[in-house]
């Protein structure tokens, strides 16, 4: 009875130290691997940036149905200095960070706000551009101030750091009436011409492109809901990949291409790159 125990027990032991060993195995192998996304890429020969094709002026669709923008622009410059091809990959925003763990996508670009919860998932390069959160009203509803939004009805697009800036507001929150989530900014505009919300949260730098080119009767509630910081998300294991591109920036911030593009898009230099 013994040693047929002893038998088992050695069976056993024996099973787990291969299970062991291959787990090591397969751990060692990915460890060496290393991060080889630069190389990968440049195999590839395609730079995919992920973004919503509806938010300008960082990335949007012009009247021949092109993808234009400040970030395209920003972002064929760093795919011809890889030595790559560019391609702008339109993506549902509120499921950026699945297309981009998929591989369906190389980054995240298009007024990414860096937030400490998307830093824990997520590798971001540094800021390339501030900005703010603010509300969005008509011109004429009489409305000045955060508070004045007491009471009524408010809207942002789903999935953008719109959220995050309310729930970081915990008095503003509670005090409107209901909140209305959407698919893109433009449809949000739209249900505040016809009436149906009476603030829509969003970027500044959306909001007042938008006001200056469409001549809309809207304008911004001067005090801003939350300061924030753009930056460019790349897969966690990817980190050559988002240094190299962090390091192109710097370049092209150095030898003046940034400062040409942002003067063409808002008139002047606005970006955070080496700042």
């Amino acid at each position: 009875f013994l040693e047929k125990k002893m038998k088992k027990v050695s069976k056993v032991f024996l099973l787990a130290m291969l299970v062991l060993t291959a787990f090591s195995s397969a751990f060692a192998a990915k460890k060496s691997k290393g991060d080889n996304s630069v190389e990968d890429l440049q195999k590839r020969k395609v730079f995919v940036l992920g973004l919503d094709d509806s938010f300008p002026p960082l990335g949007f669709r012009d009247e021949k149905n092109q993808i234009v923008g400040y970030d395209i622009d920003l972002a064929k410059e760093v795919a011809k200095r890889l030595g790559v091809k560019f391609k702008a990959q339109p993506i549902q925003w509120d499921a950026k960070e699945q297309e981009l763990n998929t591989g369906k996508i190389d980054c995240i670009w298009n007024g990414f706000t860096i937030t400490a919860e998307r830093q824990q998932a997520l590798s971001f390069t540094k800021a390339y551009l501030d900005n703010e959160q603010v509300v969005v009203v008509k011109a004429n509803s009489g409305i000045t101030k955060l508070s004045d939004l007491a009471g009524k009805k408010i809207g942002w697009q789903s999935g953008s750091s719109a959220q995050e800036a309310v729930e970081d507001s915990p008095a503003f929150k509670a005090s409107v009436k209901s909140i209305v989530m959407f698919k893109d900014n433009l449809m949000a505009l739209n249900d505040l011409e016809i009436g149906q919300v009476d603030g829509v949260v969003m970027d500044s730098i959306v909001a007042n492109y938008s006001i200056t080119t469409t001549k809309k009767p809207f304008t911004v509630v001067e005090e801003p809901l939350a300061t924030e910081a753009y930056g460019i998300g790349f897969r966690k294991s990817d980190v050559k990949l988002r240094d190299k591109v962090q390091s192109i920036l710097e370049e092209m911030q150095k030898d003046g291409t940034v400062t040409a593009i942002s003067t063409k898009w808002f008139g002047k230099d606005i970006s955070a790159i080496g700042k």
